[in-house]
């Protein structure tokens, strides 16, 4: 659990026995009787909500087996009353009341059961109401979230056809002679065409993905100064199984926009892709300008959905780690594809 949550739960805990200790103090019993009685129902209590919270709400509640949810609620009580009645005959005969009547079993057994079976009902009750509320506004965020994505996508719209013509058209009117813009935006046609068509689908085959990382480093290649070196390296076993589209661009397009760009130090853009037992072993690493230091400067929207995708598709089955020091800032990144 998060420490915020721990502190939370303290805090609850500690309020609880001291609301018990104020409002069941009696006049006959000593105030050091009350809050040994209510520190021992706090544990029991304690205990069988943890056990309900942890393991027989989501092991049974959530998943709508309501008779075992309730067997398993009571047995909690149930166990947790036949432990606490050996204690509390110790307490009374050595603490209590030594020398008076005591108490029999049963009537310790049935005053434990209650007061267990009661609290922790109306704790778990109210833990089922808050995590209800929560869930609703979680619900209610993505909702919005949602129709805000689907808005954004409808005024991002274009027509394809029209842009692709736009395309053809300033390709004819470059000069024949400049081979190097022409190929420029016949790579940029092929990548656009990608994205627009082939991007919509859940998953793809990594050989497309492959083939649109290539294209973007051709490009960036063109547009950077000749002394950024880039090195590509595809392993030959990088082919033939699927993958979610679009999943490392971020990465390498924040290498590109970040990697150093002085002429007294080497500027470096590594890429690399190999697969080894069903595990896609991604990295992307740069050099960084020695003379403009900003640790927040790959720290992009980008990145950010980068990772909110990978935590949506690729749940438990991804490892990401950044290493960013003065010099390099490397991406390394596992997924399980089978």
């Amino acid at each position: 659990m998060k420490k915020e949550h721990i502190w939370v739960q303290a805090l609850f805990w500690a309020g609880l026995y001291f609301f018990w200790v104020m409002v069941f103090q009696k006049r006959e019993l000593a105030f050091s009787q009350t809050v040994t009685v209510e520190f021992c129902y706090l544990l029991y209590i304690a205990a069988n909500y943890y056990f309900n919270a942890l393991f027989n709400i989501p092991r049974f509640l959530h998943r709508r087996k309501y008779l075992p949810f309730i067997l398993f609620f009571f047995a909690g009580a149930l166990v947790t009353a036949l432990l606490r009645v050996p204690l509390a005959m110790y307490l009374n005969k050595n603490v209590f009341i030594p020398g008076k009547e005591l108490p029999g079993f049963s009537v310790i057994f049935i005053k434990s059961l209650l007061n267990i079976s009661i609290w922790t009902v109306a704790i778990v009750a109210g833990k089922l109401i808050i995590d209800r509320f929560q869930f609703q506004q979680y619900v209610d965020e993505i909702t919005k979230q949602k129709e805000q994505a689907e808005l954004d996508f409808l005024n991002a719209q274009f027509n394809p056809h029209f842009l692709f013509n736009s395309i053809n058209s300033i390709y004819g009117h470059i000069d024949k002679h400049n081979t190097t813009a022409r190929n420029m935006l016949l790579t940029f046609s092929e990548m656009l065409r990608y994205q627009l068509y082939d991007c919509n689908e859940n998953i793809i085959p990594i050989d497309k993905e492959i083939n649109y990382i290539k294209n973007y480093v051709l490009l960036q290649q063109a547009r950077k100064n000749e002394g950024l070196l880039v090195n590509l390296q595809i392993a030959d076993s990088v082919q033939g199984f699927p993958i979610a589209p679009l999943l490392f661009i971020a990465f390498i397009e924040n290498s590109f926009k970040y990697v150093g760009d002085s002429e007294e130090t080497e500027n470096r853009v590594e890429i690399d892709f190999d697969i080894k037992e069903d595990i896609l072993h991604f990295r992307c690493r740069n050099t960084k300008d020695t003379n403009f230091i900003n640790s927040d400067q790959h720290k992009g929207i980008g990145i950010a959905n980068a990772k909110r995708r990978l935590a949506l598709l690729y749940p438990k089955k991804n490892e990401l780690i950044i290493l960013d020091d003065k010099i390099y800032y490397e991406v390394n990144l596992k997924i399980r594809v089978a």
